[in-house]
């Protein structure tokens, strides 16, 4: 059993090293002489005291814990007081948030589309981020906060019966994918975002554009009948952007409104040599690309809605239009989309819709 001299050394030597005290060492000792003891190593060091009887109020048998605490309060008595303990760690530890649930739109003729992200952090409690990207611009518009899930479902099916496009929900890294594109495109072009996506920047990162199927992929049949997509009205506003091709499409109107007594064979080549030249222009490699992208992700979106027939004709034009080795002036696609452009440019030159009304530039859509 050790005596009040030897606990004092003990004591003197935990000033040290509170840590390596052994409350073991000095159980057994007299109650009288333990509270003695510490009372008067407490008195003589005061706050360097302070962490050897904490250790002891933690660590020691019952008698030494009640000595320590005795002795912490006569200190705590006297204005010297041991730090406060830390609060209790909550029962329900925040998580970082996580994408849950996510939508997209179809894309539309500008390359734009909408994306719904809900990421939920601690408490499931919801935060929706709604955007709208573009394949060419990025980023074109954000907003959203905090939601709960009876508003979410309301929205949704505000949205559904409102939005002119297809609205299906998603795997949460598929809209993350997307979202991920538009921003490499302004790190790419030294853009920025809107102002808005900042408090929500952490959740994002950019990724690489998606892939395009393989040339063998580009059925011949399919690729001949690909234009009937246009025909969809999920597609009604897929075309060259009429602006573009104004000059070219006011050439086609002067044609046709001619005097001059011209064979028809003569004008339908016509025609089709403007359609060609516009299709060579407009339709360099990155906008081929572009637009059998989009074509990629109309697939996903015929396919996701249960539309097996068109999700294979969007496929197929896609591996034609991604193919670099093939003709872009001879694919049934390109030339429809650029047939589309110039009929919309002279529906503006006759002045029967605004040029802004039927604009393919980003964000005017």
């Amino acid at each position: 059993m050790p005596d009040a001299t030897a606990l004092r050394h003990a004591l003197e030597a935990a000033l040290a090293a509170p840590e390596r005290l052994d409350p073991a060492t000095i159980t057994g000792l007299d109650a009288a002489a333990l509270d003695t003891t510490l009372r008067a190593f407490a008195a003589d060091h005061g706050p360097a005291a302070l962490p050897v009887l904490v250790a002891l109020g933690e660590r020691g048998d019952r008698e030494v814990r009640r000595a320590a605490k005795r002795a912490l309060y006569r200190l705590a008595q006297r204005g010297v007081a041991a730090p406060a303990a830390p609060p209790p760690r909550p029962v329900v530890e925040r998580r970082a948030e996580r994408a849950t649930r996510a939508w997209l739109s179809g894309v539309d003729g500008s390359g734009s589309r909408a994306v719904w992200v809900l990421f939920e952090g601690a408490l499931a409690t919801g935060s929706l981020c709604s955007l709208i990207v573009n394949d060419e611009a990025g980023i074109l518009d954000v907003a959203g906060g905090e939601i709960t899930r009876k508003r979410l479902e309301r929205e949704l099916a505000s949205l559904r019966a409102s939005q002119t496009l297809p609205w299906i929900e998603v795997e949460p890294q598929r809209a993350l994918a997307v979202v991920g594109r538009a921003l490499a495109l302004h790190g790419a072009g030294g853009t920025a975002p809107p102002a808005a996506f900042a408090r929500w920047e952490r959740l994002f990162s950019p990724v690489e554009p998606a892939a395009i199927p393989p040339p063998d992929r580009a059925d011949a049949a399919r690729v001949e009948r690909a234009p009937s997509l246009l025909e969809l009205p999920e597609l009604a506003g897929w075309f060259l952007d009429p602006g573009s091709v104004q000059g070219d499409a006011v050439e086609l109107l002067e044609g046709r409104e001619s005097r001059l007594v011209v064979p028809d064979q003569v004008k339908a080549e016509r025609e089709d040599a403007v359609v060609s030249r516009v299709v060579e222009r407009e339709l360099a490699p990155e906008a081929r690309r572009r637009w059998a992208r989009r074509l990629v992700e109309m697939a996903f979106v015929f396919e996701a809605t249960g539309r097996p027939e068109p999700a294979g004709l969007a496929e197929a034009a896609a591996a034609a239009l991604g193919d670099d080795a093939r003709e872009v002036r001879q694919d049934p696609f390109a030339r429809a989309l650029a047939r589309r452009g110039l009929e919309m440019a002279a529906e503006v030159a006759l002045g029967r819709v605004s040029a802004a009304e039927v604009s393919r530039k980003p964000g005017a859509s």
